[in-house]
C-alpha cells in the first residue's frame, strides 16, 4: 500500500494528468466482495457492492474431495471459517455445515451462479484456485476447471464479460485448448516489466493481472503497445486506486469498494471509471 505521506504528491500527479484520464476507462471491481470492508467471498459482501452500484467484482473457487465447487480464497478454513483443515479434502455436506468468523454461511459457487444470473453489464473475475498444486493433479484441474466454466457459461446476462484468472497457468493453458471463446487473465506476482510482458506473448494470454508496487506508467504504455490489457492490484485504499490511475491501468480490484466509489466521486469526477 501506498506510505500515506505520499498521497498528496500522487493526487497532485493524478489531477496534472487529467486530460489524460479523461480518455481513460478503468473497470473497477469488487475484491472478494470487498475484503477489508464486508465478509469476504459471502453472499452479503456481494449484494452490498451491488446495492452500491458496483458490477465488477472479483471471487475464488475451490473444489471439495467429492468434486463440489465452493467460493473460498484461502485451501485451509482456519482463517475465514469456524472449521478447520482443507477444503479439497472435505466432502461437500461438511463444508456446507461451516460458517465464516462472521456467522454467514459458506457460500457455494452454484449460489453465487445463481445471484449472477439475470443481472446484466457484469464484469466478474472468477479465479480458479489450483493451489498448492499437490492438491490439484491434472486430471482433477480439468475437472474443476471445466465445472467452472460451465456453470459460468450457464449464467443468463447481457453485455457482460466473465473473465476466467489464475496464477497457475495450467488451468489457462486447459481452457486455451478446450474452450478457446474464454476471457483469460494470467495473476502475476510481480510488477509489470520486460519480462511479465514477454510471459503474456509466450502464453498468449493478453491479460495480465500484476503487482502495482512497482509497476511504472512507461511499462503500462508498452503493454499496450504490445496490445496487453493491464490489471493491478492490490488495492487496499483509496490512495491505492489514485496510483493505479495515475499509473494508465484498465482494470482495478478494489478491498474498500464503497470508500474508494465515494472518494472518486466527489474528489475526481473527470477519472472515467465503471463500477
Amino acid at each position: 500500500m501506498i506510505d500515506k505521506r505520499l498521497l498528496t504528491t500522487v493526487i497532485a500527479l493524478a489531477v496534472a494528468v487529467s486530460s489524460f484520464a479523461q480518455t481513460q476507462t478503468i473497470r473497477a471491481f469488487s475484491h472478494r466482495g470487498g475484503r477489508m470492508e464486508r465478509d469476504e467471498n459471502t453472499m452479503v459482501a456481494f449484494q452490498e457492492s451491488w446495492d452500491l452500484g458496483y458490477t465488477g467484482f472479483e471471487t475464488d473457487v475451490r473444489m471439495t474431495a467429492d468434486g463440489v465447487l465452493f467460493i473460498l480464497h484461502d485451501h485451509t478454513l482456519e482463517r475465514t471459517t469456524d472449521g478447520k483443515g482443507i477444503i479439497e479434502k472435505m466432502t461437500a455436506d461438511q463444508v456446507r455445515g461451516l460458517h465464516t468468523k462472521k456467522g454467514n454461511k459458506v457460500l457455494s459457487f452454484e449460489e453465487l451462479c445463481r445471484f449472477f444470473d439475470g443481472k446484466d453489464n457484469l464484469y466478474v473475475e472468477w479465479e480458479l484456485k489450483t493451489s498448492p498444486a499437490e492438491l490439484y493433479p491434472q486430471d482433477r484441474l480439468e475437472e474443476m476447471v471445466e465445472k467452472v466454466y460451465q456453470g459460468v457459461k450457464s449464467i443468463k446476462t447481457k453485455n457482460s464479460m466473465m473473465v476466467f484468472t489464475s496464477g497457475d497457468y495450467r488451468g489457462l493453458r486447459y481452457l486455451q485448448t478446450h474452450h478457446p471463446d474464454a476471457d483469460l487473465l494470467l495473476i502475476i506476482g510481480r510488477p509489470l516489466s520486460d519480462e511479465t510482458i514477454a510471459i503474456a506473448k509466450t502464453t498468449g494470454i493478453y491479460t495480465l493481472g500484476c503487482t502495482m508496487n512497482g509497476t511504472s506508467r512507461k511499462d503500462v504504455k508498452k503493454a499496450h503497445e504490445e496490445g496487453i490489457t493491464v490489471s493491478l492490484w492490490p488495492s487496499l485504499s483509496v490512495e491505492d486506486f489514485v496510483l493505479g490511475a495515475y499509473l494508465g491501468c484498465d482494470r482495478m480490484c478494489t478491498d474498500v469498494p464503497a470508500a474508494v466509489k465515494k472518494y472518486v466521486t466527489e474528489n475526481f469526477p473527470w477519472l472515467n471509471v465503471v463500477y
